[in-house]
């Protein structure tokens, strides 16, 4: 009895599969943004081109297998069989098509998705700094003056300039409903270009494994009109809170389940001077401390030249 029923048991797993998955948000196939619907379209016209084999080789075994039972006594039995031209032409031709066809699609869209290049658009795009901190998200709007954690405004249908670095270790800036992913890390700038094709709001994620609060490091990125994303910027500078050295220096601290927080000033050199804080890495060491060295021995090599300087007079 139990050996014809764990067949049928393992019949069903795949539509039982396919019922929990059926609860799960399909962000990445329903995005809200022109990079990310480039994106998709990558997505199912390579998974396409694979199922051109994929598909066929299903059915040809589920078929062989039928003709050339063992109860099949009408079934061509030629044991001898060694080689056909026709079935190598077959074998050998389409999957180098599919290749082809693939890698020239996959060339193409990468090239244009470049996440450096600029989207093009005759409305004037929004600049916002990202910086990653343990277990936190600091945006920084350098023309607004303004900074904000875990959490983003923007005008829909305006493309969005982030500029990407970290204040700790490597991380991974990605908004899933607007496509793109870019790394963040010490002492280097990278950027991402992306746009929302209407309003709503978007889940934002650290997609790179960074420490023990990992997973609460997320943010909100919401695309509005352009009448309130304007009003956000004037409620923002409201705030109460600045983006000082001091205030800066707390926020770098390591810290878990973090609220949202808004800074009424914020300096546009900000960003940079985070960044070249970690340039001039000599041994592991930030600049700060090289420099430091530096005077020291600076300082020593002033101290011999003064002892030799009083030994020759002597």
């Amino acid at each position: 009895m139990s050996k014809k029923r764990y067949p049928r048991l393992f019949g069903i797993l795949p539509f039982l599969g396919m019922l929990l998955l059926s609860g799960c948000n399909w962000t990445l196939l329903d995005p809200k943004g022109q990079v990310g619907i480039e994106q998709k379209n990558l997505i199912l016209i390579a998974t396409g081109l694979m199922l051109l084999v994929v598909i066929p080789v299903i059915f040809m075994t589920i078929a062989f297998a039928w003709k050339y039972r063992a109860s099949n006594k009408a079934a061509t039995y030629t044991p001898d069989w060694s080689h056909s031209t026709k079935i190598e032409v077959a074998v050998w031709t389409i999957p180098v098509l599919i290749i082809i066809a693939l890698g020239y699609v996959t060339y193409k869209t990468t090239h244009e998705l470049d996440p450096y290049r600029p989207l093009v658009s005759d409305v004037k795009p929004v600049q916002i700094d990202v910086v990653a901190l343990d277990w936190k998200w600091l945006f920084i709007y350098p023309e607004q003056g303004i900074a904000t954690v875990n959490k983003i405004v923007f005008p829909a249908n305006t493309p969005v300039n982030f500029r990407v670095t970290s204040d700790s270790v490597m991380n991974s800036f990605f908004i899933p409903g607007l496509g793109g992913q870019i790394y963040a890390m010490a002492g280097m700038t990278t950027k991402l270009h992306l746009i929302a094709n209407e309003n709503g709001e978007f889940d934002g994620i650290s997609a790179n494994y960074s420490g023990a609060g990992f997973t609460g490091m997320k943010f909100k990125a919401t695309a509005t009109s352009q009448a309130d994303f304007e009003a956000w910027v004037n409620e923002v500078k409201q705030s109460p809170k600045q983006l000082d050295a001091a205030e800066y220096a707390a926020l770098a601290k390591t810290s878990e389940n973090n609220p949202v927080a808004l800074y009424s000033v914020a300096s546009p050199e900000q960003f940079q001077s985070i960044v070249d804080k970690y340039e001039g890495m000599n041994r592991g060491r930030p600049v700060h401390e090289k420099e430091q060295s530096k005077e020291a021995a600076g300082t020593e090599g002033m101290d011999v030249s003064m002892h030799s300087a009083a030994g020759a007079e002597e």
